[in-house]
């Protein structure tokens, strides 16, 4: 596998990638992970293996986004990518979002391996929320041509949500090139949470706690979180707000602390961070409710499934909401009215018993539809047909799959 990011690392695709690999290798493939040099050392890649285009930089602090240095990054991934691809025999290409997806395309033409394509947003949703190419308009022009470009040369694309696979579809991708798989989660990441770790260096002392658990970039509208609390302060004046982030982002906690002293609820907050992956399930034991605070997402949250698998009744926008369903395993809300996400977390901490109902249904709903183990057998299936696909071209068909998978956050 070859990772367009720092890898591994506490945080979305990062994280997805990490347990899809793991998880394929269970199941007999040979999957190798390219990476860059920077990555976590506190997270254990535990079965696939790494491949990194230098000497392991340990990194607690991992930008996520597009910047300057990853140029020269992926020129040297694109080099170690098509060594691996030849030394080891690499069957497919398995591209993970767009600075993955960049890289596999260039690999695919040089290589003329069948390039698999793991989409998980758009780039117009978020590439100006980074505020890495300015003015907004020429990143929101970037972001379309990246919607346009990328989708048109891989063999085949995953998308994690049926809205992202709607939307290749009505631009103009054929259908039977599409696939839903959803991100998954590890079942067994949830079943020692510690959370007396924290409850007593945290002022808690009682009350009930709201949190979300996510970096800070604008595109994951914290600023709708803050609203919308400040709503429900108004119905539970003693709610506590746990705002904990795998990443310092000094930039971003200070304009959200802004809007936080001129709404009047700073008092009412707790920020946190960075976090070890270890700690996430310790800090969700502490919650009474959790928020996905995203309004029309493409792609599939992975903290909504890390909420949901820690049992903890989730609100959250309804572009968010993927594969649940309103007042059984979330609480489910329209679009940007951060008033009714208020109100939809002051009904959860104030009804204890549906609280309770739609946490459990939650659990229930990931161990059944989330399971990586399920999820990869789909994977597996596509590598198949990918497989029979070349080997009809080549009149040589190969007998296992060797995977390269390209990931970028």
């Amino acid at each position: 596998m070859v990772a367009a990011c720092p890898f591994p690392a506490n945080h979305g695709s990062a994280a997805s990638i990490r347990e899809m690999s793991d998880t394929l290798t269970d199941m007999g493939h040979n999957v190798t992970i390219v990476t860059y040099p920077i990555g976590q050392e506190s997270i254990r890649v535990r079965r696939a293996k790494v491949r990194r285009t230098g000497p392991f930089q340990p990194e607690t602090n991992a930008k996520v986004g597009p910047s300057a240095d990853k140029f020269v990054l992926d020129f040297k991934l694109l080099k170690l990518l098509c060594r691996v691809i030849r030394e080891e025999q690499v069957d497919i290409i398995h591209a993970h979002n767009y600075e993955g997806a960049l890289v596999g395309i260039m690999a695919k033409w040089i290589t003329r391996r069948p390039l698999l394509y793991n989409a998980v947003n758009l780039m117009s949703d978020e590439l100006a929320g980074y505020k890495f190419i300015r003015p907004a308009f020429i990143a929101n022009w970037l972001a379309a041509a990246l919607d346009w470009f990328i989708p048109i040369f891989p063999d085949r694309i995953t998308a994690v949500s049926p809205d992202l696979k709607d939307w290749f579809v009505q631009h103009g991708v054929r259908e039977s090139k599409v696939d839903m798989v959803p991100a998954g989660i590890e079942p067994d990441l949830f079943d020692n949470p510690q959370p007396e770790k924290f409850r007593d260096q945290l002022p808690i002392k009682g009350r009930p706690v709201v949190m979300y658990t996510g970096v800070l970039n604008a595109f994951q509208r914290v600023d709708y979180l803050l609203r919308a609390f400040a709503v429900t302060l108004r119905e539970v004046p003693d709610a506590l707000l746990l705002i904990v982030s795998p990443l310092v982002s000094a930039a971003n906690e200070r304009e959200h602390q802004q809007l936080a002293t001129e709404l009047g609820i700073t008092d009412s907050i707790i920020w946190i961070a960075p976090h070890e992956l270890a700690d996430l399930p310790s800090y969700l034991a502490l919650a009474d409710v959790t928020v996905v605070p995203r309004p029309e997402c493409p792609g599939h949250p992975i903290k909504l499934l890390n909420y949901m698998l820690a049992g903890k009744p989730a609100v959250t926008f309804a572009g968010s909401a993927k594969g649940v369903r309103h007042l059984h395993d979330a609480y489910i809300v329209p679009n940007h009215d951060f008033e009714g996400l208020g109100r939809g977390i002051s009904a959860l901490l104030k009804d204890k018993a549906l609280a309770a109902e739609i946490g459990a249904n939650g659990r229930a709903t990931v161990l059944n539809d989330f399971d990586w183990r399920n999820i990869c057998r789909k994977i597996e299936h596509i590598y198949d047909e990918l497989l029979g696909a070349s080997a009809k071209v080549a009149s040589a068909p190969r007998e296992t799959a060797t995977t390269t998978a390209v990931a970028e956050r």
